[in-house]
């Protein structure tokens, strides 16, 4: 019986390190081979007939953790250093609220300046299109998709991500908020309602993106703990 291939396609600041961890903690499985990768890994990396999943998050709270992550170089957990457009953002805009605003300054110049570290800081500057091209390379690869997940219910749809894996009861997410990644409460997280409206009309397509990836998990079942694969079959289609 040969082992079928289960990739996570990490995108940034929606839940996948602690992912990850719990997966690499696992035991050689003779059933599936983890792949779990960083967060350049596209999908058109994966080779097509194997299977993959992915995490996603509400692009204005995934904005906050980003701004917020990369403020502090993605400290304790990980550290990269500014990139020189990463360090001209972080001495301009001091909050993620500071950024959003200017997103529709009254001036020009500092407009551009905003639309310049939107598009510098990581996390912050990749649509989830990054990840997946376009729509249609997406559908064309829906039957190698067998689950999607949120960060907001996160815990709740690692229990089906489990149960579809056939992973053991007592696998859980770690409650270590330097090995989840998260950042500390304390961080400033406050958006004004233009900051919001501002992040919606940047995000539109993300927006967008998620919208879809709601419709493809009630046309496909994806929401619901079926065993990908019967045991008679673990690497067929």
């Amino acid at each position: 019986m040969s082992i079928s291939h289960v990739h996570m396609i990490h995108i940034g600041k929606t839940g996948g390190s602690v992912i990850k961890h719990a997966l690499e903690s696992l035991p050689p499985n003779e059933r599936y081979d983890f792949q779990c990768y960083t967060h350049h890994t596209r999908l058109k990396k994966i080779p097509v007939g194997d299977h993959c999943f992915f995490f996603l998050r509400d692009p204005i709270s995934r904005f906050i953790s980003g701004f917020n992550s990369r403020k502090r170089q993605g400290k304790p957990l990980y550290f990269y250093e500014w990139k020189p457009g990463e360090r001209i953002a972080f001495e301009t805009f001091h909050s993620p609220n500071e950024l959003a605003l200017a997103l529709s300054h009254r001036k020009r110049a500092h407009r551009l300046r905003a639309n310049q570290a939107m598009n510098k800081i990581r996390h912050v500057k990749r649509s989830y299109w990054y990840w997946f091209r376009d729509e249609s390379y997406f559908r064309s690869r829906l039957d190698d998709l067998f689950f999607i997940g949120f960060q907001e219910t996160l815990n709740a749809d690692f229990e089906i991500l489990k149960k579809k894996l056939s992973l053991p009861e007592d696998l859980s997410l770690s409650n270590d908020e330097v090995i989840a990644h998260k950042n500390p409460d304390h961080l400033d997280k406050h958006l004004d309602d233009q900051a919001i409206e501002n992040l919606k009309q940047w995000y539109a397509k993300d927006y967008e993106f998620m919208d879809l990836c709601r419709e493809i998990i009630q046309e496909r079942g994806l929401d619901q703990p079926v065993p990908l694969f019967e045991d008679s079959a673990l690497s067929g289609r």
